[in-house]
């Protein structure tokens, strides 16, 4: 008799879609295209509660679309290099398809901003 439980690649492959059909996700996500950030920095420029902000990054790490590193009392984010051509292909859709929805606009202009001043985090 076959197996009903879907195989892990399946699973994966799901957690990763639920983590791009979230828009504050999508949101740090496509932030993290230009770069490690920390949490703070994400905050200030997603305008979001920092609560929030860490339930999101955990679900993008169990998602393995991002990878954290701790410094001190400070975690920076980034993008998780990809690990096959599917993730790679999500990373490119990632950087082409969303420019041009307002929220993503937005967040561009208030990261320019935020790294013109410094951010709050120490590099």
């Amino acid at each position: 008799m076959q197996s009903t439980k879907p195989n892990a690649a399946k699973l994966q492959t799901a957690v990763v879609f639920r983590a791009f059909s979230d828009p504050t996700r999508l949101r740090i996500l496509h932030l993290l295209l230009a770069g490690e950030m920390c949490v703070g920095d994400l905050v200030k420029v997603i305008r979001i509660p920092q609560p929030a902000a860490s339930r999101h990054l955990a679900y993008l790490r169990k998602a393995r679309l991002v990878v954290g590193r701790r410094e001190g009392a400070w975690t920076y984010y980034a993008l998780a290099p990809a690990a096959n051509a599917f993730h790679k292909g999500l990373l490119e859709c990632l950087g082409h398809c969303f420019e041009e929805v307002p929220a993503i606009q937005e967040d561009a202009a208030r990261l320019s901003r935020l790294r013109k001043s410094g951010g709050c985090c120490p590099r």
